[in-house]
């Protein structure tokens, strides 16, 4: 594959199967390989920051030393926060302090960038760029990340959003309708995979204020499984190339073994070198 101007990059979500993506990515920047269009949804979101911002195992630092030393994923901050994840310490403590985020070096590339979030009150897609300002950067990647049922709604731009993958789990139409004819895409779930859950209609009293995003949530298996039919179309065709674990999964959403998070993320280091090195034989 000819990695151009014409090529995106689309990165699944996945919550702390995200880790995988932060491997592919981490052989990326090693690799010096950087995509001109990068469109990403929730854990793929958060991943794409760093990469975008250049710094290298930030992202993983992130997912695995700091999860271990801070343990920020369970109920006690669903109740003190209103959200299972500490957004106090995600989304602000890490980028401004701990784990400090460049974002300079990010706003340089921003305009390569967009992150997909979940407009609660029309029930669908937005695409999101920031180019300058803090808070709205911030703002954007945890309403990608911002999961229905265990997590407050985000305001951005004074509307209501929630997480992208929502809607649009896997945004390779997005990437395709901003004219990029080759993708790659990095997902976080093994080939072949679909989502056994049966939809539902969610009830009137759950976000009552937001009709269209009930509809949303009420066909969200079937339009995952969906988009990941779709994806394996386009992969047999040849017009995207995907990156995804090999090995079965031994990590889901909520996963807080970092034992298991390290192993994928190896898995994914090494064929994020694959590709790489792939590419270079091609080339």
């Amino acid at each position: 594959m000819k990695i151009d101007i014409k090529t995106g990059l689309v990165l699944e979500g996945g919550g702390m199967r995200g880790v995988f993506t932060s491997g592919v990515l981490d052989a990326f920047m090693k690799n010096n390989l950087y995509f001109h269009y990068v469109v990403a949804v929730s854990a793929g979101a958060c991943n794409g920051m760093s990469y975008m911002s250049r710094q290298p195992r930030r992202a993983r630092i992130s997912n695995i030393d700091y999860l271990a030393r801070y343990d920020y994923i369970g109920l006690r901050h669903l109740v003190t926060q209103g959200c299972i994840f500490d957004q106090k310490l995600l989304y602000e403590q890490f980028p401004k302090e701990l784990l400090p985020f460049d974002f300079q070096e990010f706003w340089k590339h921003a305009h390569e960038f967009e992150v997909v979030a979940t407009n609660c009150n029309t029930g669908k897609a937005e695409y999101l760029h920031e180019y300058g300002d803090i808070q709205r950067s911030l703002d954007i990647v945890k309403a990608s990340s911002s999961l229905p049922y265990v997590s407050k709604i985000t305001m951005v731009d004074g509307k209501p959003m929630l997480d992208g993958g929502i809607v649009d789990s896997i945004p390779i139409n997005r990437a395709i309708e901003t004219g990029h004819s080759r993708n790659v895409v990095i997902l976080t779930r093994n080939k072949g995979w679909r989502d056994m859950g049966k939809d539902r209609k969610v009830p009137n009293f759950i976000y009552k204020k937001y009709p269209r995003l009930r509809v949303a949530l009420s066909h969200r298996h079937e339009s995952y499984n969906k988009q990941l039919q779709k994806i394996e179309d386009l992969e047999a065709s040849g017009q995207i190339v995907c990156i995804r674990p090999k090995r079965p999964l031994e990590v889901e959403r909520m996963t807080r073994d970092t034992e298991k998070l390290e192993r994928l993320y190896e898995e994914g280091f090494a064929l994020g070198e694959d590709f790489c090195r792939q590419l270079n034989t091609e080339n």
